[in-house]
């Protein structure tokens, strides 16, 4: 049996604005838990308490989420912004 190898390079990874598309999924999250919150009643006598902790649940996490987007952009605007090491300087060996 052959090892299956891919035929052809993989695609660049898409690169968009992650950092808004975050804060939004946060947004809407935190206004799904704040919609619900009038109805606790009604998900508490059917059972579905879980719907309203879910959205909040979503909002903290998104929280966290944009923490670490916002953090891993910086750090690639820093990247890209650092001069490139010369290729004929000295190494270290």
């Amino acid at each position: 049996m052959t090892k299956w190898t891919p035929t052809h390079e993989a695609p660049e990874p898409l690169e968009g604005p992650v950092v808004p598309t975050i804060i939004g999924g946060t947004v809407l999250w935190f206004v799904l838990f704040l919609v619900q919150l009038p109805f606790y009643g009604w998900f508490d006598d059917h059972g579905h308490t879980w719907w309203v902790w879910t959205c909040l649940a979503g909002a903290g996490l998104g929280l966290i989420g944009i923490w670490y987007v916002r953090g891993r952009d910086a750090a690639i605007k820093r990247d890209s912004a650092a001069p490139e090491p010369r290729a004929d300087g000295p190494t270290a060996s």
